[in-house]
């Protein structure tokens, strides 16, 4: 099994605002069985499931961060329609199919990005959603993405070439344009392998408001992160 040595997923997870802006841009696409890739420890889920969904697949390649979300389990931090598998795709079941497969800050942790989701694609049941959210603009690839195991960065090309053909493009849009400017003073300036919680916190206190009140006047054209919802062909 995989083992993850990122710092980052704690500090993260702190970021509250930055997770309720994510919940009400996937909200709508977030119904029946759902499975998340590369799940951490379980800060999305707590974050997006609202106990709605059927079900709610946590699926972690790292038996120790795996192992924390079965700790959120138990203590019931986490809707009773979520559990956790540890592994990736290709451990699943062959017949196991979902009505949304969700990828937050995962798809550029994994070097085989186009084959991972095709494997993907191939999970969905007629009418399902793929969503891929990621960090965009090459040119503000950082010590941070490469201390935390980012293979890449996104752009709308890049992200799209990557998705099955036979997907319907539903929703392709840039988030968090205050974020980007942060991203880009760490390219240039701070160089931090792993942001300070100060940093965070002044992020997701500061610009992530300033980002929600902006992306849409800015129409979604900048932003830090890339967010992409594809639709698998037939009515779900």
């Amino acid at each position: 099994m995989q083992r993850y040595a990122g710092e980052e997923l704690e500090l993260f997870a702190k970021a509250q605002n930055w997770k309720a802006y994510l919940s009400k841009e996937l909200a709508p696409f977030l119904r029946g069985a759902v499975l998340e890739v590369g799940a951490g420890i379980g800060a999305t889920a707590a974050a997006l499931c609202d106990g709605s969904p059927t079900s709610w697949l946590c699926l972690e390649p790292d038996p120790a961060l795996a192992a924390a979300i079965e700790a959120k389990l138990a203590a019931r931090a986490l809707p009773p329609c979520c559990r956790v598998a540890v592994g990736t795709l290709a451990d699943l079941p062959a017949s196991d199919r979902f009505d949304t497969i969700v990828y937050v800050d995962v798809l550029e942790h994994i070097e085989g990005d186009a084959a991972e989701l095709a494997l993907a694609a191939a999970r969905l049941r007629p009418g399902g959603s793929l969503i891929v959210l990621a960090p965009a603009h090459p040119a503000l690839y950082s010590p941070f993405d490469a201390a935390v195991g980012h293979f890449r960065r996104y752009t709308k090309r890049s992200l799209t070439n990557v998705v099955p053909r036979h997907l319907g493009l539903v929703r392709l849009r840039y988030l968090d344009a205050a974020g980007l400017l942060a991203s880009a003073a760490n390219r240039a300036i701070l160089r931090r392998a792993v942001p300070s919680g100060r940093d965070l916190q002044f992020w997701d206190r500061a610009l992530v408001p300033v980002s929600r009140v902006i992306d849409p006047l800015l129409g979604h054209h900048v932003g830090r992160s890339l967010l992409g919802v594809w639709c698998a062909p037939g009515s779900g």
